[in-house]
């Protein structure tokens, strides 16, 4: 019997958190304050014994600051992590960003072994990154299958849309970023890949039993779990065969399976306790004690960090938890920093060319590059003359411009059609709304002149946006655009589904294109796809695409 008092408890149980902080270094620029505590509260925290940090935001070299501020502001051996599943530069400029990994699995249908070198170099660019950052824990892969093409926040993050695919990618992957002296975590378990719903916003409901679970979505967990994954992180699902009562991440039943179905003995951590599919039917010291009673190891993102340890000591203090969970906890957690400082004791320590910290080698750009000009899809590699006299209508589809990293002023999406004419309108959440209010004809022509409709649609599953990219009729305007002799292109960012639907009806005189990449350099390779160079001065990246026609 383990017998700790309150003030055991009180410099021990704080190690059990993750706790959220920008990436920037002023409070002033926190871009998601009601998530990212303030200095302040950092400081208090971590010299209290909080045990992980995940950032979000700022440039490389802020990170690396950053990383260097938190640990010396720490009590204990720090978890920094970050969710960089598509590359460092999905939240830190500076960073390499990737195409996402289900363009890696597309590659894969055709090329199989050459996805499977991709993925391990994908692991190893982002492994090593993170690390020259300050950070030792990197939350991927995604171990999802992508089986629903609904699913609004999955979708581009998974490894593929089906299990052997799933398995085979992410295990590269995972091995090449512990190549690179990083903790790696599977999740989201035991799957979040067949929802409709978004977990950021309410509680997921899956009808799948047992049966069905491990000839599925437990596949690529038990792989990944014994090729020596470090961490797994439990998703805000209901499964109601399983445990009718309780979501996956509150939920004994559902997280033994982990430790008994697939024998894992890490790290067990909590997707956000903050999410929606949590928060709204549980308190925050509720949250986090019902958590780590069903098995969690690490709670990510209590909604208060001094609720949930104060929750947490009592329920150990009353016997509702056994202390023995508490020590199986901070043994795992002791475990898994000395891997990581095992891991980057053989590695050579990183030095930055001149005084610029640059994290992206020479190697790194060339590897982003060669994702993006394999990962794109051309229905007709002939240009087109696509220019216009005037009143072309270049319509941009994104989720929102504030912010809209992929997008700016002189973006490619924007300057290339500019200069053959076309003019640029913005659709999104708060701009142009292009829809009819009944949908006999869903495009408001009227709204936008005469001319004729270049489309570029950036369409992917992002969080926060539920079911709103699935309820926006494109197939129909496109139709209505071509019987209307007004769309002189289109090209797809994103998502592959609505590509796929549209391809097969799309009229095939008229140019389409599709990138699973939505950032500029893909925008640029992929619109020298399709335009005639206005003159031989622009400076567009080469058109490097592959032989993919489908």
């Amino acid at each position: 019997m383990i017998d700790l008092n309150q003030s055991d408890l009180s410099q021990l149980v704080p190690e059990l958190l993750v706790i959220r902080a920008s990436g920037h270094l002023f409070d002033s620029q926190r871009q998601y304050p009601e998530w990212e505590l303030k200095n302040s509260d950092l400081k208090r925290l971590l010299s209290r014994g909080v045990g992980g940090v995940i950032l979000v935001g700022g440039s490389v070299s802020e990170l690396k600051q950053r990383s260097k501020i938190l640990r010396s502001w720490a009590a204990k051996p720090l978890f920094l992590c970050a969710d960089v599943e598509e590359g460092l530069g999905q939240r830190f400029i500076g960073g390499s960003l990737l195409v996402p990994p289900l363009g890696i699995a597309q590659i894969h249908r055709k090329y199989p072994e050459k996805a499977l070198l991709l993925a391990e170099k994908y692991g190893i660019c982002t492994g090593f990154q993170a690390r020259v950052c300050g950070l030792n824990w990197v939350l991927a892969p995604v171990c999802d299958i992508n089986n629903n093409p609904n699913n609004p926040v999955i979708n581009m993050r998974a490894w593929g849309e089906d299990p052997f695919t799933v398995s085979a990618l992410t295990i590269a992957f995972q091995r090449g970023l512990s190549s690179q002296g990083v903790l790696t975590c599977a999740k989201h378990f035991p799957g979040h890949g067949d929802t409709s719903v978004d977990s950021h916003l309410e509680l997921p409901v899956l009808d799948h039993d047992l049966n069905r679970l491990q000839e599925i979505e437990l596949l690529p967990f038990k792989e990944v779990v014994a090729s020596g994954v470090d961490s797994v992180m439990s998703a805000h699902v209901l499964l109601r065969q399983i445990d009718p009562n309780y979501p996956a991440t509150l939920s004994p039943i559902v997280l033994n399976c982990l430790r008994e179905e697939i024998g894992f003995d890490g790290l067990l951590v909590t997707d956000a306790l903050v999410m929606e599919a949590i928060k709204k039917s549980y308190g925050g010291g509720e949250a986090a004690v019902m958590a780590f009673k069903a098995g969690a190891d690490l709670l990510m993102m209590p909604e208060n960090p001094d609720e949930a340890i104060d929750a947490i000591c009592q329920a150990l203090l009353s016997g509702r938890i056994p202390m023995e969970r508490l020590q199986q906890s901070l043994q795992r957690r002791k475990q898994a920093l000395a891997k990581v400082d095992s891991l980057r004791s053989t590695l050579p320590t990183y030095k930055a060319k001149d005084d610029l910290f640059e994290v992206e080698r020479a190697e790194d750009q060339l590897f982003a590059e060669e994702l993006i000009s394999l990962s794109i899809k051309v229905r007709n590699q002939e240009k087109k003359d696509l220019g216009v006299s005037q009143g072309g209508i270049n319509l941009l589809r994104v989720d929102g411009v504030l912010p809209c990293s992929f997008l700016t002023q002189t973006s490619p999406a924007i300057s290339v059609p500019q200069e053959a004419g076309y003019r640029t309108v913005l659709c999104h959440q708060l701009g142009v709304n292009p829809w009819q209010d009944d949908l006999n004809e869903p495009l408001a022509l009227d709204r936008f002149g005469n001319g004729s409709f270049f489309l570029q649609l950036f369409l992917r599953g992002n969080p926060f946006r539920g079911d709103l990219n699935n309820r926006e009729p494109w197939v129909a305007a496109v139709r209505q655009l071509e019987q209307h002799n007004r769309l002189s292109g289109i090209v797809i960012y994103g998502s592959p589904y609505l590509w796929d639907e549209l391809i097969r009806n799309l009229d095939s005189s008229i140019p389409a294109a599709y990138s699973p990449a939505q950032m500029q350099q893909a925008q640029g390779m992929v619109l020298a796809s399709l335009f005639q160079p206005v003159n031989s001065n622009k400076d567009l990246p080469p058109q490097k695409i592959s032989d993919f026609t489908d």
